[in-house]
């Protein structure tokens, strides 16, 4: 089922997305809709995430030491 969405578009958005239209060859629509899909599927708000970055001074790869490895 389809659905419509209006939305306004500043005049610098709307020249890049038609430029990349007439560029790519794909209508507009489908360019709007793929970018909020991509968007949308990121998920930015992880649990982990606030952890990203934070750990310091551990080794740089764990993997590599020995003991840690199943092998």
């Amino acid at each position: 089922m389809s659905n419509t969405l209006t939305i306004r578009l500043p005049e610098d958005v709307l020249e890049k997305l038609k430029e990349t239209s007439r560029r790519t060859g794909i209508p507009m629509g489908r360019l709007v809709r793929h970018s909020l899909e991509t968007t949308l599927s990121q998920n930015k708000n992880s649990p982990l995430m606030k952890y990203a970055g934070v750990i310091k001074g551990g080794p740089k790869n764990l993997s590599s030491r020995k003991g840690f490895s199943r092998g």
